[in-house]
């Protein structure tokens, strides 16, 4: 798969966006509802990415920074947000692939750690994070009472 930074408004992160959001219809009964701002993924502060296989867009994820002054947040945060594989092409790890670039993404801009949100009704993700090393962490944002949620965070090099 390659990979490569895209503007989270461009077509192509947009295009899969609409996918995850609808995803997450079909899993918990509405979209994601937090608040995302599209400036928040720009460098330095933030990375989206899209993967391409012959050309098609068939994954995304981003990060943005956060830092100590907000609540459930140290300084040096990235948080992982949108990340999706399109269904058709999963089990072929992808996800694993995607994940390692945003880290490095991550890293390679001074963040010191990487948080992220998932829930129950996605199995898959639970299994990835913590197969790839992450590890519960106290919640943060919008979803922070809900049942079901778990966070998880991960110290970076």
């Amino acid at each position: 798969m390659d990979l490569v930074a895209r503007a989270y408004g461009s077509p192509d992160a947009q295009k899969l966006i609409a996918e995850l959001q609808q995803e997450y219809v079909l899993r918990y009964g509405g979209p994601d509802a937090t608040p995302t701002d599209p400036a928040q993924f720009e460098p330095p502060l933030g990375a989206f990415l899209v993967g391409y296989l012959d050309e098609t867009p068939v994954a995304c994820a981003g990060w943005r920074s956060h830092n100590g002054n907000e609540p459930g947040f140290r300084d040096g945060d990235a948080e992982l947000k949108r990340m999706y594989v399109s269904k058709d092409f999963r089990g072929r790890g992808l996800s694993r692939q995607l994940l390692a670039a945003i880290e490095h993404s991550a890293t390679t801009a001074g963040r010191r750690r990487i948080v992220l949100e998932t829930a129950d009704q996605q199995p898959e993700a639970l299994n990835l994070y913590t197969s790839a090393g992450y590890h519960p962490i106290p919640g943060f944002g919008l979803y922070l009472d809900e049942p079901g949620s778990h966070y998880f965070g991960r110290e970076l090099p």
